[in-house]
């Protein structure tokens, strides 16, 4: 069985010395363990560092395309190379390298195709207790709308077998993260999860400003990625929202006009549960029509799972 250890990295020349020393070289019932660095168009020596450490496999971006383009094009070289597990960590040493044989543990046995770290944040010392207030809503959110329960969802300490990565497909320049978790759910693979600590920070996210751009982007991913698996379950939701207050407002204006005002009162009840009415519909339809082209996506990605599977199996 072989592994293949992924670090995107972007201007990492600091911490990926320690990141790749920490990576394990025996892990129990893995015969091959090899090292893959994305170099996401660094400009500092983190190339350097890596060709130091004898990385196996260095692929290099002409400049910064996401961390969502560096982890596909990690996928697409750990598929060519017949990696049978990817465990994917970050370059800025956050996560320990000693976890990485209890996070492919699962999948080595069978248990599991798609593993994560819970980096239990409600214990990490460093994180303010309004971050760790929006990482359980954040988190609670997912595992609703995926169906899972993954405790940590924006956790990036994560282990995919061989047919996890030939399943799924990364949609989001921005992150992997939540994107692979919900068609994970929606593609029933099989999720588990290690409890794990982690370092101190070594430096601020790139990947967000704040907490609140971070929040935004997140949830912009999630419900577009949720749309495109559940749009009938989001439509008819938003239908329904929409659909009560008409009926709300048109039981108001029946009430009035038998028992008040007649036929000339309370006009603008019947204007307003018009609108909500009609805002209802045109949820409604775009439910049907979005459930439609969901079924055609499905059958899409079915033959691209089939046409991956040919193409990065044939030796």
């Amino acid at each position: 069985m072989k592994l293949i250890i992924q670090v995107p990295c972007f201007n990492e020349e600091k911490t990926l010395a320690s990141v790749l020393s920490e990576l394990p070289t025996q892990i129990d019932g893995i015969d091959i363990i090899e090292t893959m660095i994305i170099d996401d168009g660094s400009s500092d020596k983190t190339i350097e560092i890596a060709n130091q450490y004898k990385v196996d496999y260095i692929i290099k971006h002409r400049g910064n395309k996401g961390l969502g383009n560096a982890f596909r094009s990690g996928v697409e070289k750990a598929l060519r190379e017949w990696a049978d597990i990817l465990v994917n960590t970050d370059g800025d040493n956050q996560y320990p390298g000693k976890f990485i044989p209890d996070l492919v543990a699962p999948i080595v046995e069978g248990r599991s195709d798609f593993v994560m770290g819970n980096r239990q944040t409600k214990d990490i010392q460093h994180f303010s207790p309004i971050k760790k207030f929006f990482q359980w809503l954040g988190s609670l959110m997912v595992r609703f709308l995926s169906g899972t329960k993954v405790p940590d969802s924006v956790s990036g300490f994560r282990a995919y077998s061989r047919e996890a990565l030939l399943k799924l497909n990364v949609t989001s320049d921005f992150s992997y993260a939540v994107d692979t978790l919900v068609q994970a759910g929606s593609k029933k693979i099989k999720i588990d999860y290690i409890p794990m600590t982690t370092n101190k920070p070594t430096r601020p996210s790139r990947l967000f400003k704040n907490i609140w751009q971070h929040m935004y982007k997140t949830l912009s991913i999630l419900l577009r990625v949720y749309a495109m698996y559940h749009p009938l379950r989001l439509f008819v939701s938003l239908a329904s929202v929409f659909f009560v207050l008409g009926l709300l407002g048109m039981i108001r204006f029946s009430y009035f006009y038998f028992t008040v005002s007649g036929p000339t009162g309370h006009i603008q009840s019947l204007i307003v549960s018009g609108a909500f009415l009609t805002i209802a519909t045109i949820f409604f339809a775009l439910g049907i029509i979005g459930d439609l082209i969901s079924k055609n996506r499905r059958l899409i990605e079915d033959n691209l799972y089939f046409t991956k599977k040919v193409y990065f199996d044939k030796k």
